[in-house]
C-alpha cells in the first residue's frame, strides 16, 4: 500500500463501497453496531440509530456514514476499515485503495524481451556457439509473464522454422 491516510483511502473507496450490491444491509448494520458498541466514541447511540434507520435507503445511510467518518478524522476511518475487514473480508480485499498497479514488472519484462529479440536479430546464428540457445529462448515465454511472451514469440516466430 502507499502512504495514504485512512481518510484518503475512504474517499477513494467510497464509490466502490456504495456501488449496487457491494454491502448488504446486514453487513452495514454489523459495521455500525461494532463502531457503536466497541467504540462508542466513534459512533454515539443517536448516530448509530440514524445510520441503521430502515426507512432510509441503504445507499443513503452508507453514504452518510462514510462522509460522517471522513469528517470525524483518521481514527474513525481506521476503525471503519477494521470493522469492514471483520464483517466483509472479501470486499475489503478488493478495495480500490488496496490495489497498487505494478508497471515496473511489465516494463522489466518488456525490456528483457526487447533485449533478447535484439540479441537474436543482431547476432547471426553460429552453430558452434551454444547450439541449444534458440531452443531455450523459444521455450522461455512459458516461464515469463504472458504480456512479455507475446513480444518474445513474435520475434522468435521466424527463427522457429529452422528447429
Amino acid at each position: 500500500m502507499t502512504d495514504q491516510t485512512y481518510c484518503d483511502r475512504l474517499v477513494q473507496d467510497t464509490p466502490y463501497l456504495t456501488g449496487q450490491g457491494r454491502l448488504s444491509e446486514q453487513q452495514v448494520d454489523r459495521i455500525v453496531l461494532q463502531l457503536n458498541r466497541y467504540y462508542p466514541q466513534i459512533l454515539t447511540n443517536k448516530e448509530a440509530e440514524k445510520f441503521r434507520n430502515p426507512k432510509a435507503s441503504l445507499r443513503v445511510r452508507l453514504c452518510d456514514l462514510l462522509s460522517h467518518l471522513q469528517q470525524r478524522g483518521e481514527r474513525h476511518c481506521q476503525e471503519f476499515y477494521r470493522a469492514l475487514y471483520i464483517h466483509a473480508q472479501p470486499l475489503h480485499s478488493h478495495l480500490p485503495s488496496r490495489y497498487t498497479p505494478r508497471p515496473m514488472s511489465f516494463l522489466a519484462g518488456l525490456g528483457l524481451a526487447a533485449g533478447l529479440a535484439l540479441l537474436l536479430y543482431c547476432c547471426p546464428p553460429d552453430p558452434k556457439v551454444l547450439p541449444g540457445t534458440r531452443r531455450i529462448l523459444a521455450f522461455s515465454p512459458v516461464i515469463i509473464d504472458r504480456h512479455v511472451s507475446r513480444y518474445l514469440l513474435a520475434f522468435l516466430a521466424d527463427d522457429l522454422g529452422g528447429l
